[in-house]
């Protein structure tokens, strides 16, 4: 597969291809590049709605010029880990983020989350999370407290008595019960306007389907988080080499 960035004219047809409704995959096939590099692209770039050739164009060549422009700040990025592509892992994180961000959750939010997402250590303390985010220790702050008020991450305390801050890897399990409950919430305030609107009226009707499809869809929502927590759940566990493995709780 060709190697190096993206030119002009392969965003015209990854432009096009999103048009034409095509995957990511297939735009891939098309160009001879990874899937993930148009995941990425396109992520970054305003999403597979928004995405324009000329200004995702525009918008990495002033991402490489302030790369080339740039002072080191503070200490100096380590190596990454497990023969890690830097710039691939990167590139990732702020596809992860941009992901977050048009689901609805703000950039620094969704920046600290991906941080926690991405980490071997699984945690990360406030100031380990200013030196590689290279913000401010208020905009951690606040960014941790939303968080953990969304219940997208927990508090712990390390040997050392430092506050750690912790992605629940229960999150999406929660986050697919929050949802079960608004559905469960909007069919009953459905039902209540079949009763007020009388029972043989086609506004009532129009109700007592949405109320009836709601349910449908919550409940199996709910059974379905219940089994893949059981059958998903999974607890680290170390070899004699050091290498991390999973085994089942009840393993």
């Amino acid at each position: 597969m060709p190697g190096g960035r993206l030119n002009q004219q392969e965003r015209h047809q990854i432009a096009s291809g999103l048009a034409d409704g095509l995957a990511y995959a297939e735009i891939a096939r098309r160009l001879d590049r990874p899937t993930s590099t148009i995941t990425r692209e396109v992520l970054r770039n305003g999403g597979p709605t928004a995405y324009r050739a000329d200004l995702a164009h525009r918008a990495t060549e002033r991402r490489a010029h302030r790369r080339r422009q740039a002072t080191p700040r503070g200490p100096q990025v380590p190596p990454q880990a497990h023969g890690r592509d830097a710039e691939a892992v990167r590139e990732y994180e702020e596809a992860f983020t941009t992901l977050l961000m048009q689901q609805g959750l703000p950039k620094m939010m969704s920046r600290v989350l991906t941080c926690l997402y991405t980490t071997d250590a699984g945690s990360l303390t406030a100031s380990e999370l200013v030196q590689r985010l290279q913000v401010s220790p208020a905009s951690i702050s606040k960014a941790v407290t939303f968080l953990q008020s969304q219940g997208l991450i927990r508090r712990e305390r390390d040997e050392r008595r430092r506050e750690r801050y912790v992605a629940d890897d229960d999150v999406f399990y929660q986050g697919m019960v929050a949802a079960a409950r608004s559905h469960a919430q909007l069919a009953e305030t459905a039902r209540q306007g079949v009763s007020i609107l009388g029972p043989d009226t086609p506004a009532a009707a129009r109700l007592e389907n949405i109320a009836r499809f709601v349910d449908f869809v919550g409940e199996r929502m709910m059974r379905a988080a219940e089994q893949a927590r059981d059958i998903l759940s999974t607890t680290p566990e170390t070899t004699s080499g050091g290498t991390a493995t999973s085994r089942s709780d009840g393993g």
